[in-house]
C-alpha cells in the first residue's frame, strides 16, 4: 500500500528531487533529431552578485517554458550562463578593496584582474546554487561565460570584421564619463535624477563696448572656463545688434565671438548660450559646425586641469563655488535662481556623468539597424506584450553611434594593437606574432559588445558546431523591458549581421519586480530578500508559482514574502487532495464495477478540458499568470473544494465500484498535476510518482503533457452543476448567515419546468447531503402559485427558487432589528471612508499604501453591506 506523508516537506523533497534529476540528466537534448526542436537561452546573470526575486520571476517564465516543451514532444535545450558584466563586477570588486584600504592601481591590472576572477568563482557558484535550487532545467554540461576562451574567440572576430568594414572607428566625441570609474559609458547606462540645483546669470563684457554686457544663464559655471564663444538666435531681436561682435570671457579675460544659430533657445535663460564644445555634447556639435576652439578644464577625475588656471586641482563641484564667489566679486552676477532640472548618473557606480571629450571607439549603428527593425516591423520577430514594439521601433529610428571602449581592466580588451616603434596599427583575433614589438590598446570593450553575441557564440559561433546547426535561431526570449536597448536589439542587429538569422522568435517582457515602497528589486539596491532562505521558509514551488500567478502580462509587481503564503497555500492543498485520493484508492481494494455516470462526471471531464484549452491559450500568448490562474481555479476550486467531496459520496453509495470511482479520479487528478508541473516541478513530480506505478528512472518532465480533446466538452452538465453549486451556496450561507441553531432543516426547490424538477430530482442526493437538510421537496411552479411561505428564507438560484426553513422559535422582528443596526453601523462607516478619500488633502498628502488600504476597507465593508441587506430584505 502506497502511503505520502502527511506532512509536504518541501526542503527535504526538493534536495532530493534536484539529485535524482541531475543523476538521469532529464534536461539535456537528446540525440532524436526526428523530435522538434525549441531552444532558449538564458539572460546570463551578472557575477556582481547573487540573484533577486526578479531573477526568480524570469527563470521561472523560462522554466514553464522549457519543462512545456519537453513535455510536449518538443527536443528542448535550455542553455545555462553568466556575464562578466565589466563596469559592474569591477566597481563591486574596487569597493571591497577599498574596505582594506587597498586600490586597484596599487595592486595593477594583472593582480587586479585576478581579484576579480576570485569574486566571479564565490558569485558563479552562488548563481548556480541558486539556479539548481529553484530546479531551473537547463543543460549544466553546456554552461559558458562571457569571458570564455570560445566567447573571446567570437568577441574579437565581430570587433575585427566591423572595423574593417569601417563599421568601428576611433575619434574624439562628447561622451558620457564616470570620473569615479574613470571610465566611458553609453548612454544607456546613465539614468537620469531630478536635482534641485541654481541657475546662475552672468554677464559677459562686450569687448570694445564700455558698460556694454550679454547675460548668459547656466547651471555650470565651473564650465564657463572653456568657454569659445557665446551663441543667440538670429531670430531672437534681443541681439540683432550683437552680431559679429565678441565679448570678453570672465577670469579667463579672453576674446571669443558671438555666434548665431537656430539651435539656441530663446525661452531658456537669457536667450544668450554660452558654448563650451569640450564639455557638452550639443555645443560640440555648434563647436564642429563653426570652427571653434576647443578647451578642456576638466580632467578624468572630475578636477579642474591646468588650464583651469588658479582653479587647478579644485573637485568640478568645489570649483563652481569658487569661480561663482569671484564673479560676484568682479559683479559680473546678475541674479541666482532656484532650478530643477535632470542630471545624468552613473547607472552602476551613481556618480554624476560629466560630459567629456574623448578619444573612443565607436561602431556606426545605422547600418546594422535597418535590417534589425525590419525584422520586428515585419513580425518576424515578436514582442509580449506588443506595446514594446513601438519603443523598439522609436528606438532605432533613432539610433545613435554605440561607444563600445571601457576604460576598465576587467573584460574583453580591445584587439588592437599599436607598434611601438611605427605607430602601425594592428587589428585581428590573433596578437601579432613579434608581440614584444607591439602594445595593447588599453581599454576593454563594454560588457554589451560581448552579451550582443550571446544567443550564438553560446552555441560555438564563428565555428559551425552541431549546436548552432540544430538549435539556432532560439525560440524564446524572457527578459526585462529596461534592456530593450542595451541587449534585445543589439542582439537581434548582431545576430542578423553575423548569421544572417534572427536570434529569436518571441520576446517575452516580464514584469518587473518590486519592493513593498515601490523599488525595483537589484542587486545594486539590495532591496531582494535572499532567495534561498524564501525558499527553504516556503518551499521552492511555493516562490513559482506566487511570482507567476501575481505577474499579469505588462504589469508591474509589488513583492512581499508573506505573499508566497499563497503558494504553499496552493502546495499543501494539492498534498492534501493527492494523500485522500492514494489512501481512498486503497481502501477501496479491488472494488472495480462500473457505476452509472451522473453530471458531476460529465462536469470535471468537461472542467479539465476547458482547462487544458485555456492553459495552453494562455501560454501560447505569454500570458503566464492566466495559465496559472486556471489550473488554480481547477485544482482549488473545481476538483479540490467541489470534487472531491462529490467522491466522498458517490463511493459510498457504489461501494463496490470505490475502487474504479477513485483511480477515475486519480486520472483526472494526474492530468491536472501534469499541467502543474512547468509551474510547480518539485510537489507534482514528487506527487505523480508517489500516486504511481513508476519505474526508478522515469520522471513526470519526460511524460506527456494532457491533449485539449474538445468531445469531452458538456456545456449541459457545466450548467447545471454550476445551478447546483450555487443552490448549495446559497442554502449553506443562509444557515451561516443566520446564526441556525439547528443543524438540520427543510429546504424547497421550486422550479419553472419539468426538465429543471428533473436536474434537480438527479442531484437531489448530492444536494441533501452538501446542505445537511433534513428533507429537500422538489415542485413544479404553478402559476397560481400561492403566497410565500411565512418563516421560511426565501432566495433565487437562476431560473429557480428555494425556500430555506427556519426554526419555529425563531424571532423576525428581532433578528431584523439586529440586522438593521448592523447595517446603519456599516452605512456611518462607509460614510467616513468615502469623505476621506474624496477629501483632496488627504489623496495629495497620505502615503500611496495608506490610501490602498483604505480603499481596500471601504470594498470589503460594501461587499458586506451587501450581503446584510439581502438577508434583511429575505426575511419576511
Amino acid at each position: 500500500m502506497k502511503e505520502l506523508p502527511k506532512l509536504y516537506e518541501p526542503n527535504d523533497v526538493e534536495t532530493r528531487l534536484i539529485e535524482f534529476w541531475e543523476k538521469n540528466k532529464f534536461f539535456a537534448p537528446s540525440g532524436d533529431s526526428a523530435r522538434p526542436r525549441y531552444s532558449i537561452v538564458i539572460p546570463p546573470p551578472n557575477v556582481t552578485g547573487n540573484l533577486t526575486v526578479g531573477h526568480m520571476l524570469n527563470n521561472t517564465v523560462q522554466d514553464v517554458y522549457a519543462r512545456w516543451k519537453r513535455m510536449s514532444g518538443y527536443n528542448v535545450l535550455w542553455l545555462p550562463g553568466t556575464d562578466h558584466a565589466g563596469i559592474s563586477t569591477q566597481t563591486v570588486v574596487e569597493k571591497k578593496l577599498k574596505e582594506d584600504g587597498i586600490s586597484r592601481y596599487d595592486l595593477g591590472r594583472e593582480k587586479f584582474v585576478e581579484k576579480v576572477w576570485e569574486w566571479k568563482e564565490v558569485y558563479h557558484a552562488n548563481i548556480k546554487r541558486q539556479l539548481i535550487r529553484m530546479g531551473a532545467s537547463v543543460d549544466w554540461s553546456r554552461e559558458r561565460f562571457t569571458l570564455d576562451e570560445g566567447l573571446s574567440k567570437a568577441v574579437r572576430k565581430v570587433f575585427v570584421e566591423l572595423y574593417k568594414k569601417g563599421l568601428i572607428y576611433k575619434g574624439k566625441r562628447i561622451i558620457n564619463w564616470d570620473p569615479e570609474q574613470q571610465t566611458a559609458l553609453s548612454d544607456e547606462e546613465v539614468n537620469y535624477i531630478e536635482k534641485s540645483d541654481k541657475l546662475y546669470y552672468i554677464k559677459y563684457p562686450v569687448a570694445g563696448e564700455a558698460n556694454k554686457h550679454l547675460v548668459i544663464a547656466t547651471t555650470r559655471p565651473e564650465t564657463m572656463l572653456g568657454d569659445t564663444a557665446v551663441a543667440v538666435n538670429p531670430k531672437d531681436e534681443r541681439y540683432k545688434a550683437f552680431a559679429g561682435k565678441k565679448v570678453m570671457l570672465p577670469l579667463v579675460e579672453k576674446e571669443i565671438p558671438i555666434i548665431q544659430d537656430d539651435y539656441v533657445d530663446t525661452e531658456f535663460g537669457t536667450g544668450a548660450l554660452k558654448v563650451t564644445p569640450a564639455h557638452d555634447p550639443n555645443d560640440f556639435e555648434l563647436g564642429q559646425k563653426y570652427g571653434l576652439e576647443t578647451v578642456q578644464v576638466i580632467d578624468q577625475s572630475g578636477k579642474m586641469n591646468e588650464l583651469a588656471g588658479k582653479f587647478s586641482g579644485l573637485d568640478r563641484f568645489e570649483a563652481r563655488k569658487k569661480i561663482v564667489e569671484k564673479l560676484k566679486e568682479l559683479d559680473l552676477v546678475v541674479k541666482i535662481e532656484d532650478y530643477v532640472h535632470n542630471v545624468g548618473v552613473s547607472e552602476r557606480g551613481g556618480a554624476q556623468v560629466e560630459p567629456y571629450l574623448s578619444d573612443q571607439w565607436f561602431v556606426n549603428m545605422k547600418p546594422l539597424a535597418a535590417p534589425a527593425l525590419k525584422a520586428v516591423v515585419s513580425g518576424d520577430i515578436t514582442f509580449h506584450p506588443e506595446r514594446w514594439k513601438k519603443t523598439y521601433e522609436h528606438w532605432m529610428n533613432n539610433i545613435r553611434d554605440w561607444c563600445i571602449s571601457r576604460q576598465l581592466w576587467w573584460g574583453h580588451q580591445i584587439p588592437v594593437w599599436y607598434n611601438k616603434q611605427t605607430g602601425e596599427k594592428y587589428c585581428e583575433v590573433d596578437p601579432p606574432k613579434d608581440i614584444e614589438n607591439w602594445e595593447q590598446d588599453p581599454d576593454v570593450l563594454d560588457t554589451w559588445f560581448s552579451s550582443w553575441l550571446w544567443p550564438f557564440s553560446t552555441m560555438g559561433w564563428p565555428e559551425e558546431t552541431g549546436d548552432l546547426k540544430k538549435y539556432f535561431p532560439t525560440d524564446f526570449l524572457s527578459t526585462a523591458p529596461d534592456i530593450i536597448f542595451f541587449w534585445v536589439a543589439r542582439m537581434i542587429m548582431a545576430s542578423i549581421e553575423f548569421t544572417g538569422r534572427i536570434p529569436f522568435k518571441d520576446v517575452y517582457f516580464h514584469n518587473v519586480i518590486r519592493d513593498i515602497k515601490g523599488r525595483k528589486m537589484s542587486k545594486s539596491l539590495g532591496n531582494s530578500p535572499d532567495v534561498i532562505e524564501v525558499m527553504q521558509e516556503y518551499g521552492t514551488d511555493a516562490l513559482r508559482f506566487t511570482l507567476v500567478y501575481l505577474a499579469p502580462q505588462g504589469t508591474d509587481v509589488m513583492y512581499s514574502n508573506e505573499k508566497c503564503e499563497l503558494g504553499r497555500n496552493f502546495a499543501n492543498k494539492l498534498w492534501n487532495a493527492a494523500r485522500f485520493l492514494l489512501m481512498k484508492r486503497d481502501q477501496a481494494g479491488e472494488t472495480f464495477k462500473d457505476y452509472p455516470g451522473d453530471d458531476f462526471d460529465k462536469w470535471i471531464k468537461s472542467r479539465l478540458h476547458d482547462t487544458i484549452r485555456d492553459y495552453l491559450k494562455a501560454l501560447e500568448e505569454y500570458k503566464i499568470n492566466e495559465a496559472s490562474k486556471a489550473l488554480y481555479d481547477f485544482i482549488w476550486r473545481d476538483y479540490c473544494d467541489w470534487y472531491i467531496e462529490i467522491l466522498k459520496i458517490k463511493s459510498y453509495e457504489y461501494p463496490d465500484s470505490a475502487g474504479k470511482i477513485f483511480a477515475d479520479a486519480i486520472a483526472i487528478f494526474e492530468d491536472a498535476i501534469k499541467l502543474l508541473n512547468p509551474v510547480m516541478p518539485f510537489i507534482t513530480e514528487e506527487i505523480w510518482r508517489g500516486i504511481g506505478e513508476r519505474a526508478a528512472n522515469e520522471s513526470i518532465t519526460l511524460s506527456s503533457m494532457p491533449v485539449y480533446d474538445d468531445t469531452n466538452l458538456n456545456d449541459s452538465a457545466e450548467k447545471n452543476v454550476a445551478v447546483i453549486q450555487e443552490m448549495i451556496t446559497s442554502v449553506r450561507n443562509i444557515k451561516t448567515e443566520l446564526k441556525y441553531a439547528g443543524v438540520k432543516g427543510n429546504v424547497e426547490i421550486m422550479a419553472e419546468t419539468v426538465s429543471g424538477v428533473k436536474m434537480i430530482n438527479d442531484n437531489l442526493h448530492y444536494i441533501i447531503k452538501l446542505t445537511k437538510a433534513a428533507g429537500i421537496n422538489v415542485v413544479l411552479k404553478s402559476d397560481t402559485e400561492a403566497a410565500q411561505k411565512q418563516n421560511w428564507v426565501h432566495t433565487i438560484v437562476d431560473k429557480y427558487e428555494i425556500f430555506t426553513e427556519r426554526e419555529a422559535t425563531f424571532n423576525t422582528a428581532e433578528e431584523k432589528g439586529k440586522l438593521e443596526e448592523e447595517i446603519n453601523k456599516i452605512k456611518a462607516f462607509v460614510n467616513t471612508i468615502n469623505k476621506k478619500l474624496s477629501n483632496e488633502t488627504f489623496v495629495s498628502k497620505a502615503p500611496p499604501k495608506v490610501i490602498e488600504s483604505e480603499r481596500k476597507k471601504l470594498a470589503d465593508q460594501q461587499e458586506k453591506l451587501e450581503k446584510l441587506v439581502a438577508q434583511f430584505e429575505s426575511i419576511k
